[in-house]
């Protein structure tokens, strides 16, 4: 099973990781749990990124609705997106960073 992880040449594994990682925390497109393995973390807080477009400022409401739909938790997701430098954010400003 450890091999199914390592970096390989052509890429591959890491894309199957992030398959596989979303595949065990999303039911529905919804969030099933924030993973606590930071790696992990990270695969779903990339795929939660990517829903929002970038260039525009969204206001820290904005944020919530979009990441509302899906999970709960929005103030963690929220927390977590601008810890790892996926969103910026100036005052009540956040812009998706990447």
């Amino acid at each position: 099973m450890a091999a199914l992880y390592r970096a390989r040449p052509n890429g591959r594994a890491p894309r199957r990781f992030e398959e596989k990682v979303l595949h065990d925390f999303l039911e529905d497109g919804r969030l099933k749990a924030i993973p606590r393995q930071r790696k992990k973390r990270e695969v779903v807080l990339r795929h939660l990124a990517g829903k929002f477009e970038p260039g525009p400022s969204y206001t820290e409401k904005a944020v919530n609705e979009v990441l509302h739909r899906y999970h709960e938790d929005v103030a963690t997701l929220r927390r977590e997106m601008v810890g790892y430098g996926l969103l910026a954010r100036l005052g009540s400003e956040y812009w998706r960073a990447q």
